[in-house]
């Protein structure tokens, strides 16, 4: 039997400048703008840019993100429990939002009888 390749290896990142060659403007756009954050903008110090890139990471859901930014943060000195606790901000807040949108369910099944006004 084969081992089925994953999609997420991450030897897979270092294929991104053969990406960038279908859209080199873009790239170069988006790459600028990646240093202009971490590398020029100074409000935030860069171990909390990396932290904030975690937690972003995680939300969307990205495996290679996960593992360079905690990589980064971990360099910098960071540590698992803060990785943790903001992950769990991030789930608490998240939560939270979706309690809070349960009002919109909540009028909906209220105030609105009958067929939905919608292109669905």
């Amino acid at each position: 039997m084969s081992k089925a390749r994953s999609y997420y290896e991450s030897a897979n990142l270092s294929h991104i400048p053969e990406l960038m060659k279908f859209a080199p403007e873009a790239a170069a756009s988006y790459f600028s703008f990646e240093r202009q954050i971490y590398q020029q903008s100074h409000q935030l110090p860069v171990k909390t840019k990396e932290l904030i890139a975690i937690v972003v990471a995680h939300v969307t859901g990205c495996p290679y993100c996960i593992d360079v930014h905690v990589k980064k943060y971990k360099e910098l000195g960071g540590t698992m429990e803060e990785i943790m606790e903001a992950l769990l901000v991030a789930a608490v807040t998240r939560s939270g939002a979706i309690l809070s949108h349960g009002v919109n369910a909540l009028l909906a099944y209220r105030d609105a009888p009958g067929k939905p006004d919608c292109f669905c």
